[in-house]
This record gives C-alpha cells, structure tokens and sequence, in this order.
C-alpha cells in the first residue's frame, strides 16, 4: 500500500505556527495540544511514517499487513475513538537484546505498531516546540541535522586549535535518564495535562522480557523511576530534550569561555573540544552529570590530544593522519577501524555459504549496504578505508561464486576484480565516490 511520506500541508503549517511561536517566546507554556494528536490527517501521517520505518510487531503481534487487510481507516478510527475518549492505554513494550558492536547486548524496546502510530503522532505535534529550545550543539534526531554535520564540526574545530579533547561516554543515558526531572523539562514547554499524561504513561509502560526457557515475564511499570525505552519512537526526543539541560547548563555559566571550548553532541555522545582545559572541561563536566542523576562511563571517558593521538567520535576516527605522497601529517577525519570491521563482518553474513537467494538479490542486498555505508563515511580521508572495504567485498563475492559453481581453484581468472566490480555489478567504493584510477596505475 503505498502512501506519501512528504508532509502534508496542513501538518507543516501547524507545525511552523508552534515552532515559531516558540522561538518567538522562550517562556512561554503550551496548552490545548491534545485535539491536535488525534486529527485525523496527523494519525493518517503517523501511521504512514511508522510503516515506512518497518519493524517487527509487538506484544500483540500485529503487523501492517493485517491492520491494512483488516482495514486500515478502521483501526485508525479506533485510535482516535480512545484518544479522543481518553481512554488510551499503552500495551507492554516487547523487549529485545540485540548484539552490539563492541561486544555483549543492548535491550530494544518494541511498542505495538498501535502505540508506535500515537508515539509519531504526538510527536509530530510536541517536535517543533521543543526544536526552537535545542542548543545548536546537538546535532542528533533534529529534522534538517545529521551525523555528518556533527563530524564536519568537530573537525573544523581541530583545524582551528581546539585539539584538547574531552572524549565523553554517559553510562547507559537512555536507560538512566530520571522520570522527575524529565517530566520538570517537558513541563517547562508544555501544560497540556492530557498530553503530559500520554509521556508518562509511556515511560512507565511495563517492558516483557522472556526467560531462557521463553516464558515471558513483566519489569518496570509503575514501579518504574528512571529511563526511556530505546526502540520508542518519542524516546530520541526526550533524550534530547534532557541532555539540553547539560548543554544549556554549559552555556549559561559560560563553561565555553571559561575553558576556550566548545560542546559538539549527538544524542547521548558528545565531545568538548577545547584549547588548553580538557581536565578542568571533563572535572566540571563529571560533577553536572552526576547532578542531573546520570553517570560518566569512567572506562570509556578520556581526555585526548588530538594533534598526537586520535579518538572516535559517530565512526570516524579524528586526530594525527599521515600523508603517503610526501610524508607530511595533517589533523584528519576517517572512518574509523572499527567502522571499517563491522561493515566487513556484515559483508560476510551476506555471503555466508548457506546464503542460497539468486545472485542479482544477493548482489542487491550487498550494494544497498555498502551504498547506505558510504553514503554516511562519503567525508575527509577516505581512500584507505575504501581500498579496504574494496578488497575484503572483492575477496567475500569471489569465494562465495566459486563454492556456488563449484570451481576447482581459487576462481581469480575467472572472477577477476574487474568483472566482480564490472559486469557482475559489485558496487565498488573506490570509483563511484573517488572516480577511476589514473591510467598510469590501471
């Protein structure tokens, strides 16, 4: 079923009416927000949003293909009926451990996609308000803002001195983040009692976990105190809204004076770059998080000088690069080794042996990865980590044709670089984003 995801006119224009009216006025609290969460063409909007962004089902195992067999004008008339009732009831989030890349697991909550769609809606409604209030140092989950803009920053600012680098890492933030004092942020903007009500209803709704034996058991609830579900579609805005306590904290006191430093965020990561007072920028730093009840991972915070030792920051890599022309180091950005592993061990999955799909969907899948992949490390010194990323694909899809047709050798003659990259039609990193190689080193 295919729906537009361009914002519809209607939700654009009340959109900029509250925006503005926030930026026009910093103190201002809204009211009669909760009419808007349930019009139709927000829920409509939402729930057309929610699909694109896929997802498996929740709790309740219900996925777009039966709400839309079902009748999907229906399902949304039932949402607006409950909202407008305010009877609305949020069902358990269905908890999930995913790997991450560092090694051990992170839990992913998953709402139903009934509660993803009221999440979208609301905020659709609540985003605007609360962008006018965001520090232009956070760069992360902002319409208009990306992860590259927060990596061009960072490396401008060690191109003008700032290499003193307070490399921060918050323990857990969204899991940790205190209910209280979160809903004191959101009630600064909002006084809207029945929208505040849908917030904390989500904070506290109980998560399903299953044992080792698959028997599913409820935490959190009511009981709950602390943390926003990662897999919520509000969460990444609540989390923002709270780390711009600490990053309007830094500006009101005048820490960026103080320390000739400036705060460049993303979510729950960010960096201090700073000339000359990283220990005093990351001592100050430790004592506001612990009063705004989060914590430093002390094992991963460090302080860093940037012009003889690098740290990572979003998958690049910053600091001390050598140029191999003349010998000559500069102040870089990269991908990072760590970016750089975990593409090729994703490359592997895909052409693992038992990988049985036709050879143009594999390719497919391969190439909408290695695109998606190199359009987010499309910045600064590229070269090496796509000669990197080149050879390993070139190696993987050479191994994979060769068991598949069962070729007595090594398959090099038969599946050369230039037909794996060429008619076999391999996406290849070093020509689409750095053109071909000069004649001279074909």
């Amino acid at each position: 079923m295919a729906m537009s995801l361009t914002t519809p006119d209607s939700i654009r224009s009340l959109q900029r009416k509250l925006y503005c009216k926030a930026k026009a006025e910093p103190a201002f609290r809204f009211y009669l927000l909760y009419d808007k969460i349930y019009r139709e063409d927000i829920l409509a909007h939402a729930y057309a949003l929610a699909r694109a962004n896929g997802g498996a089902p929740g709790v309740d195992g219900m996925t777009f293909a039966m709400i839309e067999a079902a009748g999907l004008e229906e399902w949304l008339a039932e949402i607006r009926k409950d909202l407008v009732a305010k009877a609305y009831r949020p069902a358990p989030v269905r908890r999930v451990m995913i790997p991450k890349p560092g090694g051990g697991e992170r839990p992913l909550g998953i709402p139903t996609i009934r509660d993803r769609v009221v999440q979208t809606a609301t905020k659709l409604v609540l985003e605007p308000i609360f962008e006018a209030d965001l520090d232009p140092a956070a760069y992360g989950y902002r319409p208009k803002r990306s992860g590259t803009e927060a990596i061009k920053a960072v490396h401008a600012l060690l191109c003008r001195g700032y290499t003193d680098v307070v490399d921060a890492d918050l323990a857990k933030y969204f899991d940790t983040i205190p209910h209280q004092d979160l809903m004191r942020s959101v009630a600064q903007r909002i006084v809207d009692r029945h929208g505040l009500r849908l917030i904390k209803l989500w904070l506290r709704a109980p998560v399903e976990e299953r044992d080792a034996d698959g028997k599913p058991h409820m935490t959190g609830g009511k009981r709950s105190r602390k943390g926003t579900p990662q897999g919520g579609v509000v969460s990444p805005l609540l989390a923002n809204i709270y780390m711009n306590r600490f990053l309007k904290h830094w500006r009101r006191t005048g820490r960026g004076e103080a320390y000739r430093a400036h705060v460049i965020s993303y979510a729950d990561d960010f960096v201090i770059l700073s000339h000359g007072y990283a220990d005093e920028a990351l001592a100050w730093t430790r004592m506001v998080v612990t009063k705004l009840g989060l914590a430093l991972n002390e094992t991963k915070t460090v302080v860093r000088d940037a012009r003889h030792e690098r740290f990572d920051f979003l998958g690049y890599s910053f600091g001390p690069h050598h140029y191999r022309k003349d010998g000559h180091w500069y102040l870089g950005a990269s991908p990072s080794k760590k970016s750089v592993q975990r593409l090729k061990v994703k490359v592997s999955d895909i052409l693992v042996p038992g990988n049985m799909g036709a050879w143009p969907e594999v390719r497919n899948q391969l190439n909408r990865m290695l695109r998606g992949w190199s359009a987010y490390f499309c910045y600064g010194t590229r070269l090496p980590a796509y000669r990197a990323v080149d050879n390993h694909v070139y190696e993987r899809v050479r191994r994979f044709l060769v068991r598949r047709h069962k070729v007595p050798s090594h398959g090099t003659s038969l599946f050369p670089r230039e037909a794996v990259f060429g008619a076999l039609g391999v996406f290849h990193l070093r020509r689409v984003h750095l053109g071909p190689l000069p004649r001279a080193l074909q």
